[in-house]
Protein backbone atom coordinates (compact mmCIF):
# COMPACT_ATOMS: atom_id res chain seq x y z
CA UNK A 1 0.00 0.00 0.00
CA UNK A 2 1.57 3.27 -0.82
CA UNK A 3 1.48 6.14 0.92
CA UNK A 4 3.23 8.85 -0.71
CA UNK A 5 5.30 9.38 -4.05
CA UNK A 6 3.43 6.87 -6.23
CA UNK A 7 3.80 6.65 -10.03
CA UNK A 8 7.33 8.35 -9.55
CA UNK A 9 8.45 4.79 -9.17
CA UNK A 10 8.25 3.96 -12.82
CA UNK A 11 11.17 3.89 -15.04
CA UNK A 12 12.06 6.58 -16.50
CA UNK A 13 9.40 9.26 -14.42
CA UNK A 14 11.75 8.87 -11.09
CA UNK A 15 14.96 9.81 -13.32
CA UNK A 16 13.16 13.28 -14.20
CA UNK A 17 12.69 14.37 -10.61
CA UNK A 18 15.80 14.40 -8.45
CA UNK A 19 15.24 13.06 -4.55
CA UNK A 20 12.40 10.75 -6.13
CA UNK A 21 11.17 8.72 -3.29
CA UNK A 22 7.75 6.39 -2.59
CA UNK A 23 7.03 5.57 0.80
CA UNK A 24 5.16 2.39 1.45
CA UNK A 25 4.32 0.04 3.46
CA UNK A 26 3.27 -4.09 3.35
CA UNK A 27 0.02 -5.46 4.47
CA UNK A 28 -1.62 -8.46 5.70
CA UNK A 29 -3.34 -9.64 2.54
CA UNK A 30 -1.22 -12.09 1.30
CA UNK A 31 -0.90 -14.22 -2.34
CA UNK A 32 0.17 -17.93 -2.19
CA UNK A 33 0.77 -20.74 -4.39
CA UNK A 34 1.41 -24.10 -4.45
CA UNK A 35 3.58 -25.68 -6.86
CA UNK A 36 3.43 -29.66 -6.99
CA UNK A 37 4.56 -32.88 -9.27
CA UNK A 38 1.41 -33.17 -11.54
CA UNK A 39 1.48 -36.97 -11.68
CA UNK A 40 -0.24 -37.13 -15.14
CA UNK A 41 2.36 -34.90 -16.39
CA UNK A 42 2.37 -32.10 -18.50
CA UNK A 43 0.96 -28.62 -16.76
CA UNK A 44 -1.82 -28.19 -15.00
CA UNK A 45 -2.54 -25.02 -12.99
CA UNK A 46 -5.23 -23.36 -11.39
CA UNK A 47 -6.66 -19.56 -10.27
CA UNK A 48 -8.71 -19.92 -6.56
CA UNK A 49 -9.77 -16.59 -7.62
CA UNK A 50 -10.90 -16.40 -10.95
CA UNK A 51 -11.26 -20.07 -11.53
CA UNK A 52 -9.20 -20.06 -14.53
CA UNK A 53 -7.91 -23.29 -15.78
CA UNK A 54 -4.43 -23.79 -17.69
CA UNK A 55 -3.50 -26.98 -19.37
CA UNK A 56 -0.45 -27.65 -21.20
CA UNK A 57 1.50 -30.02 -22.55
CA UNK A 58 4.57 -28.83 -22.31
CA UNK A 59 6.14 -25.27 -21.59
CA UNK A 60 6.83 -24.78 -25.06
CA UNK A 61 3.69 -24.68 -26.05
CA UNK A 62 2.71 -21.79 -24.30
CA UNK A 63 2.35 -18.70 -25.86
CA UNK A 64 2.58 -16.41 -22.61
CA UNK A 65 -1.16 -15.44 -23.51
CA UNK A 66 -2.95 -18.21 -21.85
CA UNK A 67 -5.56 -17.43 -18.90
CA UNK A 68 -4.26 -16.96 -16.33
CA UNK A 69 -1.93 -14.80 -18.34
CA UNK A 70 0.77 -14.46 -15.64
CA UNK A 71 1.50 -17.67 -14.20
CA UNK A 72 1.45 -19.11 -17.89
CA UNK A 73 4.37 -16.35 -18.26
CA UNK A 74 6.30 -17.67 -15.71
CA UNK A 75 5.96 -21.18 -16.56
CA UNK A 76 6.93 -20.60 -19.50
CA UNK A 77 9.45 -18.25 -18.64
CA UNK A 78 11.20 -20.99 -16.00
CA UNK A 79 10.66 -23.58 -18.38
CA UNK A 80 8.79 -25.47 -16.06
CA UNK A 81 7.49 -29.21 -16.73
CA UNK A 82 4.86 -31.97 -15.42
CA UNK A 83 4.01 -30.00 -12.52
CA UNK A 84 0.45 -28.76 -11.28
CA UNK A 85 0.09 -24.87 -9.65
CA UNK A 86 -2.44 -23.53 -7.63
CA UNK A 87 -2.79 -19.60 -6.77
CA UNK A 88 -4.72 -17.41 -4.75
CA UNK A 89 -4.63 -14.17 -3.30
CA UNK A 90 -6.32 -12.61 -0.25
CA UNK A 91 -6.46 -8.97 -2.02
CA UNK A 92 -9.89 -8.00 -3.91
CA UNK A 93 -9.62 -8.09 -7.96
CA UNK A 94 -8.62 -4.69 -9.49
CA UNK A 95 -7.57 -3.43 -5.62
CA UNK A 96 -4.79 -1.26 -6.54
CA UNK A 97 -2.45 -2.99 -3.65
CA UNK A 98 -0.46 -4.62 -5.56
CA UNK A 99 -2.23 -8.13 -5.37
CA UNK A 100 -0.57 -9.12 -8.84
CA UNK A 101 2.87 -8.61 -7.91
CA UNK A 102 2.86 -10.15 -4.81
CA UNK A 103 1.64 -13.20 -6.84
CA UNK A 104 4.03 -12.82 -9.12
CA UNK A 105 6.69 -13.10 -6.24
CA UNK A 106 5.29 -15.83 -5.05
CA UNK A 107 5.30 -17.89 -7.85
CA UNK A 108 8.88 -16.84 -9.07
CA UNK A 109 10.08 -17.84 -5.95
CA UNK A 110 8.36 -21.23 -5.61
CA UNK A 111 9.66 -22.01 -9.07
CA UNK A 112 12.68 -21.04 -8.79
CA UNK A 113 13.07 -22.93 -5.70
CA UNK A 114 11.59 -25.95 -7.61
CA UNK A 115 14.08 -26.06 -9.99
CA UNK A 116 16.61 -25.16 -7.18
CA UNK A 117 17.69 -21.77 -8.94
CA UNK A 118 18.62 -18.93 -6.37
CA UNK A 119 17.65 -15.03 -6.86
CA UNK A 120 19.48 -13.04 -4.56
CA UNK A 121 15.86 -10.65 -3.55
CA UNK A 122 16.55 -7.59 -5.74
CA UNK A 123 17.10 -9.87 -9.00
CA UNK A 124 14.10 -12.12 -8.01
CA UNK A 125 12.31 -8.71 -8.17
CA UNK A 126 13.89 -7.49 -11.60
CA UNK A 127 12.47 -10.86 -12.73
CA UNK A 128 9.21 -10.44 -11.52
CA UNK A 129 9.02 -6.81 -12.75
CA UNK A 130 9.82 -7.61 -16.10
CA UNK A 131 7.66 -10.41 -16.35
CA UNK A 132 4.95 -8.91 -15.35
CA UNK A 133 5.29 -5.61 -18.12
CA UNK A 134 5.72 -8.19 -20.75
CA UNK A 135 1.89 -9.88 -19.48
CA UNK A 136 -0.06 -6.76 -18.77
CA UNK A 137 2.09 -4.74 -22.10
CA UNK A 138 2.34 -1.85 -20.00
CA UNK A 139 4.81 0.08 -17.64
CA UNK A 140 5.29 -1.70 -14.53
CA UNK A 141 6.52 0.20 -11.08
CA UNK A 142 9.51 -0.42 -9.23
CA UNK A 143 7.45 -0.44 -5.55
CA UNK A 144 5.16 -3.28 -6.27
CA UNK A 145 7.00 -6.06 -5.81
CA UNK A 146 9.19 -4.55 -2.65
CA UNK A 147 6.61 -5.19 -0.22
CA UNK A 148 6.07 -8.70 -0.74
CA UNK A 149 9.61 -9.42 -0.72
CA UNK A 150 11.01 -7.39 2.35
CA UNK A 151 7.49 -6.65 4.07
CA UNK A 152 7.50 -3.46 6.41
CA UNK A 153 7.36 -0.14 6.05
CA UNK A 154 10.29 1.43 3.30
CA UNK A 155 11.80 4.34 1.65
CA UNK A 156 12.39 3.55 -1.79
CA UNK A 157 14.95 6.36 -2.98
CA UNK A 158 14.70 6.13 -7.06
CA UNK A 159 17.90 7.51 -8.92
CA UNK A 160 20.29 7.00 -11.41
CA UNK A 161 21.98 4.58 -9.67
CA UNK A 162 18.83 2.21 -9.18
CA UNK A 163 16.48 1.57 -6.56
CA UNK A 164 17.51 1.43 -2.91
CA UNK A 165 15.09 0.57 -0.14
CA UNK A 166 15.53 1.87 3.20
CA UNK A 167 13.46 0.25 6.06
CA UNK A 168 11.66 3.06 8.06
CA UNK A 169 11.62 2.20 12.05
CA UNK A 170 8.26 2.68 13.31
CA UNK A 171 6.17 0.23 15.33
CA UNK A 172 3.82 -1.35 12.78
CA UNK A 173 0.99 -1.43 15.33
CA UNK A 174 1.56 2.77 15.49
CA UNK A 175 0.04 2.31 11.88
CA UNK A 176 -2.31 -0.62 12.38
CA UNK A 177 -4.04 1.00 14.85
CA UNK A 178 -4.53 4.69 13.11
CA UNK A 179 -5.22 2.63 9.35
CA UNK A 180 -8.78 2.08 7.66
CA UNK A 181 -8.80 0.34 4.09
CA UNK A 182 -11.80 -0.06 2.14
CA UNK A 183 -12.89 -1.68 -1.51
CA UNK A 184 -15.22 0.53 -3.55
CA UNK A 185 -16.34 -2.79 -5.39
CA UNK A 186 -15.17 -1.48 -8.52
CA UNK A 187 -11.80 -2.55 -10.11
CA UNK A 188 -9.24 0.11 -11.35
CA UNK A 189 -6.92 -0.23 -14.57
CA UNK A 190 -3.09 0.83 -13.33
CA UNK A 191 -1.84 0.27 -16.88
CA UNK A 192 -4.13 2.66 -18.73
CA UNK A 193 -3.93 5.49 -16.00
CA UNK A 194 0.34 5.24 -15.96
CA UNK A 195 0.72 5.04 -19.35
CA UNK A 196 -1.96 8.54 -19.95
CA UNK A 197 0.69 10.23 -17.11
CA UNK A 198 4.23 8.84 -18.76
CA UNK A 199 3.03 9.78 -22.19
CA UNK A 200 2.47 13.54 -20.89
CA UNK A 201 5.37 13.68 -18.72
CA UNK A 202 7.51 12.83 -21.76
CA UNK A 203 5.56 15.32 -23.86
CA UNK A 204 6.42 18.20 -21.42
CA UNK A 205 2.96 18.86 -19.74
CA UNK A 206 3.50 21.30 -17.32
CA UNK A 207 0.77 19.90 -15.33
CA UNK A 208 1.90 16.32 -15.02
CA UNK A 209 5.56 17.61 -14.74
CA UNK A 210 4.57 20.39 -11.75
CA UNK A 211 2.22 17.32 -9.98
CA UNK A 212 4.76 15.14 -9.74
CA UNK A 213 7.74 17.33 -8.51
CA UNK A 214 5.15 18.26 -5.76
CA UNK A 215 4.48 14.61 -5.09
CA UNK A 216 8.41 14.09 -4.79
CA UNK A 217 8.08 16.50 -2.09
CA UNK A 218 4.97 15.10 -0.34
CA UNK A 219 7.03 12.23 0.39
CA UNK A 220 9.81 13.60 1.35
CA UNK A 221 7.63 15.37 4.25
CA UNK A 222 5.69 12.03 4.37
CA UNK A 223 9.25 10.17 5.47
CA UNK A 224 10.27 12.89 8.17
CA UNK A 225 6.85 13.13 9.47
CA UNK A 226 6.88 9.13 10.29
CA UNK A 227 10.40 8.86 11.58
CA UNK A 228 9.14 11.60 13.87
CA UNK A 229 5.93 9.62 14.50
CA UNK A 230 3.72 13.44 14.04
CA UNK A 231 0.94 11.70 12.93
CA UNK A 232 -1.20 15.12 12.43
CA UNK A 233 1.46 16.27 10.10
CA UNK A 234 1.31 12.44 8.48
CA UNK A 235 -2.47 13.05 7.83
CA UNK A 236 -1.80 16.47 5.91
CA UNK A 237 0.95 14.97 3.52
CA UNK A 238 -1.48 12.23 2.99
CA UNK A 239 -4.06 14.23 2.16
CA UNK A 240 -1.66 16.54 0.16
CA UNK A 241 -1.00 13.91 -1.66
CA UNK A 242 -4.49 12.92 -2.79
CA UNK A 243 -5.00 16.44 -3.99
CA UNK A 244 -1.97 17.03 -6.06
CA UNK A 245 -2.95 12.76 -7.57
CA UNK A 246 -6.20 13.82 -8.67
CA UNK A 247 -4.76 16.38 -10.98
CA UNK A 248 -2.42 13.95 -13.10
CA UNK A 249 -5.65 12.07 -14.62
CA UNK A 250 -8.88 13.02 -15.10
CA UNK A 251 -9.89 9.57 -14.32
CA UNK A 252 -7.92 8.87 -10.84
CA UNK A 253 -11.05 9.84 -8.80
CA UNK A 254 -14.66 8.95 -9.23
CA UNK A 255 -18.03 10.08 -7.68
CA UNK A 256 -18.16 7.12 -5.60
CA UNK A 257 -14.71 7.65 -4.34
CA UNK A 258 -15.27 11.47 -3.65
CA UNK A 259 -18.01 10.51 -1.63
CA UNK A 260 -16.37 7.96 0.20
CA UNK A 261 -13.55 10.21 0.60
CA UNK A 262 -15.98 13.35 2.04
CA UNK A 263 -17.75 10.85 4.09
CA UNK A 264 -14.75 9.22 5.76
CA UNK A 265 -13.89 12.70 6.80
CA UNK A 266 -17.16 13.59 8.10
CA UNK A 267 -16.52 10.58 10.64
CA UNK A 268 -13.66 11.94 11.92
CA UNK A 269 -10.55 10.49 9.41
CA UNK A 270 -7.74 12.78 9.17
CA UNK A 271 -7.03 11.85 5.37
CA UNK A 272 -7.71 9.79 2.82
CA UNK A 273 -6.10 8.72 -0.65
CA UNK A 274 -6.67 5.97 -3.20
CA UNK A 275 -4.39 3.19 -3.14
CA UNK A 276 -2.04 2.41 -6.41
CA UNK A 277 -3.45 4.16 -9.81
CA UNK A 278 -7.06 5.30 -8.64
CA UNK A 279 -9.69 5.28 -11.03
CA UNK A 280 -11.68 2.65 -8.47
CA UNK A 281 -10.28 -0.02 -6.20
CA UNK A 282 -9.05 0.46 -2.87
CA UNK A 283 -8.98 3.85 -0.64
CA UNK A 284 -6.93 4.40 2.32
CA UNK A 285 -7.99 6.22 5.53
CA UNK A 286 -5.93 7.81 8.22
CA UNK A 287 -7.47 8.49 11.62
CA UNK A 288 -6.78 8.71 15.41
CA UNK A 289 -7.64 5.51 17.13
CA UNK A 290 -10.87 7.16 18.92
CA UNK A 291 -12.00 7.95 15.85
CA UNK A 292 -11.45 4.99 14.00
CA UNK A 293 -14.50 2.89 14.89
CA UNK A 294 -16.74 5.87 14.02
CA UNK A 295 -14.88 5.60 10.51
CA UNK A 296 -15.31 2.15 9.83
CA UNK A 297 -18.77 2.45 10.69
CA UNK A 298 -19.50 5.36 8.15
CA UNK A 299 -17.51 4.01 5.10
CA UNK A 300 -19.39 0.38 5.76
CA UNK A 301 -22.82 2.49 5.72
CA UNK A 302 -21.78 4.06 2.17
CA UNK A 303 -21.53 0.20 1.06
CA UNK A 304 -17.60 0.07 1.31
CA UNK A 305 -16.06 -3.58 1.90
CA UNK A 306 -14.17 -2.99 5.38
CA UNK A 307 -10.47 -4.83 4.84
CA UNK A 308 -9.27 -6.16 7.71
CA UNK A 309 -5.47 -5.34 7.55
CA UNK A 310 -2.58 -4.44 9.17
CA UNK A 311 1.31 -4.25 8.81
CA UNK A 312 2.91 -7.51 7.06
CA UNK A 313 6.32 -7.43 9.34
CA UNK A 314 7.35 -10.94 7.19
CA UNK A 315 7.89 -10.10 3.56
CA UNK A 316 8.67 -13.63 1.23
CA UNK A 317 8.07 -17.02 2.68
CA UNK A 318 9.08 -20.35 0.89
CA UNK A 319 8.18 -23.51 1.97
CA UNK A 320 9.40 -26.73 1.02
CA UNK A 321 8.52 -30.56 1.86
Amino acid sequence: MDLAGGTLDIWPLYLLHEGARTINVAITLRAECVVSDHAAGGLHATSRDTGAVLRAAHWSALTGDEEPRLVARLLRHFQAADLSVVTGSQSPVGAGLAGSSALNIALCAALAARQRQSYAPEALIDLALNLEAQVIRAPTGAQDYRPAVYGGLACLELGPAGVRRRALSIDPRELDERIVVVYTGDSRNSGVNNWEIMRRHLDGDRQVVDALGRIRDVAAAMEDALERRDWPAVGRQLADEWTIRKRLAPNVSTPAIDALVDAGRAAGARAAKVCGAGGGGCVLFLADPPAVPAVREALAARGARILDVGVDTEGLRVQSE
